[in-house]
């Protein structure tokens, strides 16, 4: 890969959101360029992942270098590739929909919503592709800055609130923990450069790397662990788009990875096996069935949803914690919960668009109103539980084979727990859609969501479908990291 690749897909969604904004306010170019900028560069985009994947070595794209040892440096490795390959995915599927959603319910200020979306795109292709501990840091707090704007959108008391929640919570951590951690790194080391087997072995103690781990997972709150997760649930005052670009395309995606990317590449697993990773397990064990308790007690969808987030990614934090054998399943389930959770926000908003509200209590019945929408969500629903033929049965899977190389049997029993958990609380949302009688007007006398909302909550329950019967080719690519 060159390095005018590397920069085209960084560029690319600014480029486009950039260019609409120059164009009135009401020029019908402005939605074709949204729309368009996506699907023009998915192809492309594609192909160059597809080359590098088969390559033996890849091209590094350093933008400066601000002080001897500090640069703004790009590069792919598999863990990148998997993670640009989903976004790749999600992004025009998201765009389709969030135009169709904003057309739907005659938002404002669309415009300058599609720009600090698409930034946010760019900042996390930029956190996939970051070389070093210094660029994912920039990229990180870019992410947070431009979705700031897509919480706060409605511009309400709630969602005012819910973006001071945002800030306090991610850039607070950030910049109380990860800011001096990679200080002290770089005065320890004289570079904050990615190492396969950890860049931090050869110059930090190890009493020192025992402090390091917690740090860095404390540090990328974005991963919503336990205790600092009350942002995400928070942030669902923002519309049903971008509550999908905080679970499914960006930002908490953003905050596991990062968490897996500095394991491997800062403290490396063997370190970590031999320091303090075993805390780590525990925690995202326990962060796990709080999630999943939250969950069920939950009356609105979106925030039941939102809960359902901090349980499934703290499998993938589990993941991570677990090593070399787990780290196949942490990143599957961090595709297989990127697709089937932006399905299921998809479908809330579709609900709350028909009926103006997503009470659970009043779903009933509205699974004959809306049949497409809600047999989309049951078997997101499965997905996120973990029944084939589902790619959630097969992260889930591979999550509990690397427990069992290591006769982690907490770990085991917290994937147990959690998935009869998992079936609590979506299950009544699926059964009340559908065997229940109607019980607001507003669902009986509503209507299916409109193809340009229902297009995209298919497409990703397609791939979940094929993720079952393909993750060899996730495994293929990642194989020389598990080894």
């Amino acid at each position: 890969m060159t390095e005018a690749q590397l920069l085209f897909i960084l560029l690319t969604p600014i480029a486009g959101a950039g260019l609409a904004i120059l164009l009135p306010r009401h020029h019908a170019g402005r939605h074709l360029i949204w729309l368009a900028t996506p699907f023009v560069s998915i192809v492309p985009l594609l192909i160059m992942l597809v080359e590098e994947s088969r390559s033996d070595g890849t091209a590094a794209l350093v933008l400066l270098e601000i002080a001897p040892g500090l640069p703004i440096r790009f590069a792919l490795e598999p863990l990148g590739i998997v993670f640009i390959g989903l976004i790749a995915f999600l992004w025009p599927i998201a765009t389709l929909y969030t135009l169709a959603y904003l057309q739907q319910n005659r938002s404002a200020n669309v415009g300058r919503f599609f720009f600090f979306f698409n930034t946010a795109i760019a900042s996390t292709f930029a956190i996939a592709m970051a070389d070093d501990l210094l660029t994912l840091f920039i990229a990180y707090e870019i992410l947070t800055l431009s979705t700031y704007p897509l919480v706060v959108h409605k511009q309400d008391e709630k969602s005012r609130r819910a973006g001071l929640v945002y800030l306090a919570y991610l850039l607070g951590s950030s910049i109380l923990l990860l800011l001096p951690t990679m200080i002290w790194l770089w005065s320890q080391c004289g570079h904050l450069n990615f190492s396969a087997g950890g860049m931090a072995g050869d110059c930090v103690s190890t009493r020192a790397l025992v402090w390091l781990l917690p740090l860095l997972v404390f540090g990328f709150a974005k991963a919503a662990l336990f205790p600092l997760y009350a942002w995400l649930p928070a942030a669902m005052a923002a519309p049903a788009p971008v509550s999908a670009l905080l679970h499914a395309v960006a930002v908490v995606k953003a905050g596991v990875f990062a968490i897996i990317k500095t394991t491997f590449y800062v403290l490396g697993f063997d370190m970590v096996e031999q320091t303090a990773g075993e805390w780590l397990v525990y925690l995202a064990g326990f962060s796990v069935i709080f999630g999943a308790l939250m969950a069920l007690r939950q009356t609105q969808l979106k925030k039941m949803l939102a809960y359902s987030t901090v349980s499934q990614l703290s499998y993938i934090v589990m993941g991570s914690a677990l090593l070399k054998p787990a780290l196949l399943g942490a990143m599957l389930h961090l595709c297989a919960h990127a697709c089937g959770k932006i399905v299921l926000f998809f479908a809330a908003g579709a609900i709350e668009t028909r009926i103006g509200h997503s009470r659970m209590k009043s779903l009933g019945g509205i699974g004959r109103v809306m049949p497409w929408t809600m047999a989309c969500f049951a078997l997101a629903a499965l997905s996120m539980i973990g029944l084939p033929p589902l790619g959630g049965f097969i992260s889930k899977w591979f999550l509990l084979e690397g427990a069992l190389s290591h006769q982690h049997y907490y770990a085991i029993t917290i994937v147990a727990i959690s998935t009869v958990l998992n079936v609590l609380y979506f299950f009544p949302v699926v059964y009340r859609a559908f065997a229940e009688p109607a019980y607001d007007k507003n669902a009986a006398d509503g209507a299916e969501a409109p193809s340009s909302m229902l297009i995209p909550m298919l497409l990703p329950i397609l791939v979940l479908l094929l993720f079952f019967f393909f993750a060899e080719h996730v495994e293929a690519l990642l194989s020389p990291l598990t080894r």
